[in-house]
């Protein structure tokens, strides 16, 4: 509830009212305590109370029953109770439900909520993977290479595609990017194909949520309630976490610098916070703690809602003004320590013993410790925290239905849009690619096939060349024979008629044969 603009959250046995200053609010916080101690209670007391002051809510529904937020609670003897327990009545308590929207990754149980693989980035991207580091590096040269060729990386076959590339083109990328192993592509490849099957096909696409929906009021200037559907999400831990991170560190890319604000511009609350420190690198781990540290001045406020506060990286722990721990139990000396280490986290109250307390502490009880105006702790208090206005339980189908399609963000995001991208650009070049092979091959035969023609012509006319010589020859050295013999005959008989007609006959046949023999020689030269 609010009370003189305050988040009144609960009382202290003596009936003192423990309050959240809003100005405080973007110092962000903790609700911790063990599996049934009442922290999805805590946390619908303080999201129905910022709705209330006009500040939108972010959170994430893990069990199912956060979704009640859209409607009243129900009355019961439990409740009169607590209402008269707390003096609600004299407060102006009512049962009343929140302005909320729905979002679901998967869009069976909420609003399509999607992103794009560009804006996830290679490093968030590699966790929900759980590429090692090798194949990180390559994730990273992948979203590199897209950038130096103007591709868009939407979707998971926008991924796949660029990834191929990389591994049909590795000696080609080899001298500006490095050694491309196309094992490690193949082993990405598989990772990617894995996504999909949980439902990452679903998740990454156009269009993408735009941040600045999550900053809305409704008519009556109450603070939208966001609500992520993470029953099934929850399954897959690693896109569950990361994509809750991306959603704060595109937040703090997007919202300007504001600095103190009377009140947060949003309140992000983080349920199942240890899922998004398990497993995660110390690069990840950095950039966590690194935008916690910094989102506060964007008017943000995180919480971080977990079972025990050793689930927080100390860097992150030491950014969480506002606390709230309900019971921890304890029946080892490990447990034991964890109890103790969280109960020193607090300032001191005389009044009790914070270790024995957080071990007593029922249902509905916390030990509650906030920064009063001047940025300093409380001393820790222990309160019995208030109900909520809201329903307990979830919401049935058929309101969950009326929510999602009579949004105004229904229609923006519900039909998923499949723009140009990595992949049809790929494919084109493929195909322009195995077009200018084939042209190219075509090309190659029809110049082999002229070259062949040419020389079985070049052979040809040689060979009639040849032939036709040959026949010249044939011919000259038969006329040649005639003309010789007959000259050589003439000679001879002049020459041997001397000796009679026998010296005649035969000067005129040697002087035949001679001159033949002589034209011979001479036309062979």
């Amino acid at each position: 509830m609010v009370e003189e603009g305050k988040i009144w959250v609960g009382c202290t046995d003596l009936n003192e009212h423990v309050c959240l200053n809003p100005q405080m609010a973007n110092r962000h916080g903790l609700i911790a305590g063990a599996t049934g101690t009442g922290k999805t209670v805590t946390l619908k007391v303080l999201a129905e109370s910022f709705s209330e002051m006009g500040v939108p809510v972010f959170l994430a529904d893990v069990k199912g029953d956060v979704s009640g937020m859209a409607n009243p609670g129900t009355d019961s003897e439990n409740m009169q109770k607590r209402i008269e327990k707390f003096g609600l009545a004299n407060a102006g308590f009512s049962y009343q439900g929140c302005p909320v929207t729905l979002w679901d990754i998967y869009g069976v149980k909420g609003i399509p909520l999607r992103t794009t693989v560009s804006e996830m980035g290679p490093l968030l991207l590699s966790r929900i993977l759980g590429l090692n580091d090798l194949q990180s590096d390559l994730m990273t040269i992948a979203f590199k290479i897209a950038d130096d060729n103007n591709l868009l990386l939407v979707d998971t076959k926008d991924l796949k595609a660029i990834l191929n590339y990389m591994g049909d083109n590795n000696k080609e990328f080899a001298a500006d990017y490095g050694n491309i192993s196309k094992t490690s592509i193949a082993a990405i490849v598989r990772a990617v194909v894995s996504l999909e099957v949980a439902g990452g096909e679903t998740f990454f696409g156009e269009p993408g949520v735009n941040i600045h929906d999550f900053l809305c009021t409704d008519s009556n200037g109450k603070g939208i309630i966001n609500i992520l559907d993470s029953t099934s999400l929850v399954n897959n831990k690693e896109l569950y976490s990361t994509f809750l991170l991306w959603l704060l560190s595109e937040l703090f890319e997007a919202l300007p610098e504001v600095g103190d604000l009377d009140k947060p511009k949003l309140v992000f609350i983080f349920d199942e916070a240890h899922l998004l420190f398990d497993g995660a690198s110390k690069a990840l781990t950095d950039k966590i703690e690194q935008v916690v540290k910094l989102i506060r001045s964007k008017g943000v406020g995180v919480y971080f809602c977990t079972q025990n506060p050793k689930d927080i990286p100390d860097g992150v722990l030491a950014q969480l003004g506002n606390k709230i721990q309900h019971g921890l139990r304890a029946y080892t000396p490990a447990e034991q320590k964890n109890v103790k280490a969280a109960a020193q986290s607090y300032r001191e109250n005389e009044a009790f013993d914070t270790y024995e307390t957080i071990l007593a502490l029922g249902t509905g009880e916390a030990i509650v410790s906030f920064l009063d105006e001047k940025g300093i702790p409380d001393i820790v208090r222990k309160v019995n925290i208030l109900p909520p206005k809201c329903l307990m339980a979830a919401i049935d189908e058929a309101r969950r239905d009326n929510l999602i399609k009579s949004s105004l963000l229904y229609s923006k995001y519900s039909e998923a849009v499949d723009p140009d991208s990595a992949y049809e650009f790929l494919q084109r070049k493929g195909m322009e690619d195995a077009e200018n092979e084939a042209k190219e091959k075509e090309e190659a035969l029809a110049k082999k096939e002229a070259d062949k023609a040419a020389k079985a012509k070049e052979k040809n006319e040689a060979k009639e060349k040849d032939a036709t010589k040959k026949a010249a020859t044939k011919a000259a050295k038969s006329v040649g024979n005639t003309v010789s013999g007959t000259v050589g005959r003439e000679v001879g008989k002049q020459i041997g008629s001397s000796f009679g007609s026998f010296g005649k006959t035969l000067g005129g046949n040697v002087g035949a044969s001679l001159a033949r023999g002589i034209f011979s020689t001479i036309f062979k030269k």
